[in-house]
């Protein structure tokens, strides 16, 4: 894509949109890879096991953390509050929003609200701060890349070139499904898991004490189930998958990449019961409608 960036700058357009053809399907082999988790990483192990170590103490006031954890080096303790892991740390994902020119706001805002004091530092706020989390040469690649990015601006100007058009919202189109099955795997590890963590305890002495885990902990319904970066999870997760088919060129595609009604006419179906949180009422035996093809037919509980 750097190839691309230098191409864009002299006009070549078969060089970028080669290059945005070889993005797309290296995207779509990356989505054939991410299937493999399910390999030898079982969901119970992960939430149970491994996750609790991934969780940090930002935004963890459920987990008894509000003003995060103490830090005592013997001079001045003080409160620190820290994101845990986080696939927004990913220098790659990161690397392909750029490229592509995906913009990310505020979780619960629209591309129609009106922007704020210091808008671009707030409605990146997010991203800029899983940034601190990469390693240096990482962070600073990223931010060079994104201060000569040209390739979204290229494609707008050149509506008519078939070819280039269709590749760049084909990788758009990657990304999206990228998303799509990031938060699959996120409702299988993590949404479905926590549902069994807050049963009912079946302890023949309900008086015992239990731990926290701090990365499920909710003690409410009210309360968001939190990613370890800290963020409300299901929602964070749908609206950054939405936004990826934002910059689409072509219209129809447009409103097909970002899950949203071009006009009244059309109309967005989520699944049974699917609040716009996230959250999932249980309704029968089988509780979720899905058409996701691994997850076991029309339905799966």
């Amino acid at each position: 894509m750097l190839r691309a960036i230098a191409a864009a700058r002299t006009g070549n357009t078969q060089i970028v949109t080669e290059c945005l053809q070889r993005l797309a399907e290296t995207i779509d082999e990356t989505n054939t890879l991410l299937q493999r988790m399910y390999e030898n990483c079982d969901p119970y192990v992960f939430y149970n096991r491994i996750r609790p170590y991934l969780a940090g103490s930002k935004n963890m006031g459920d987990a008894g953390l509000p003003n995060g954890l103490l830090y005592d080096d013997g001079h001045k303790p003080e409160y620190r509050q820290y994101g845990g892991g986080s696939n927004a740390q990913s220098s790659l994902i990161q690397f392909f929003d750029i490229v592509l020119g995906v913009e990310h706001r505020p979780t619960g805002t629209s591309r129609n609200d009106s922007p704020s004091t210091g808008d671009t530092k707030a409605r990146n706020s997010f991203i800029h701060d899983m940034r601190s989390y990469m390693p240096g040469p990482h962070r600073r690649f990223l931010e060079q890349v994104d201060s000569i990015a040209n390739i979204r601006s290229f494609v707008e100007a050149r509506r008519g070139d078939s070819a280039l058009c269709i590749a760049y919202d084909a990788c758009l189109a990657m990304l999206r499904v990228l998303r799509d099955k990031h938060i699959t795997i996120v409702s299988r590890y993590i949404i479905l898991q926590s549902r069994s963590a807050r049963q009912p305890s079946q302890s023949v002495n309900p008086s015992v004490p239990t731990t926290t885990n701090l990365a499920s902990a909710a003690p409410t319904d009210k309360k968001k189930l939190r990613g370890t970066g800290g963020t409300a999870l299901i929602p964070f997760l749908k609206q950054a998958r939405d936004e990826t088919g934002e910059p689409a060129i072509d219209a129809w595609a447009r409103r097909l990449l970002s899950n949203g009604p071009a006009d009244k006419k059309f109309a967005s179906l989520s699944k049974v019961g699917e609040q716009p949180d996230g959250h999932l009422e249980v309704v029968g035996l089988c509780g979720t409608w899905t058409a996701e093809e691994n997850e076991g037919g029309i339905c799966h509980w």
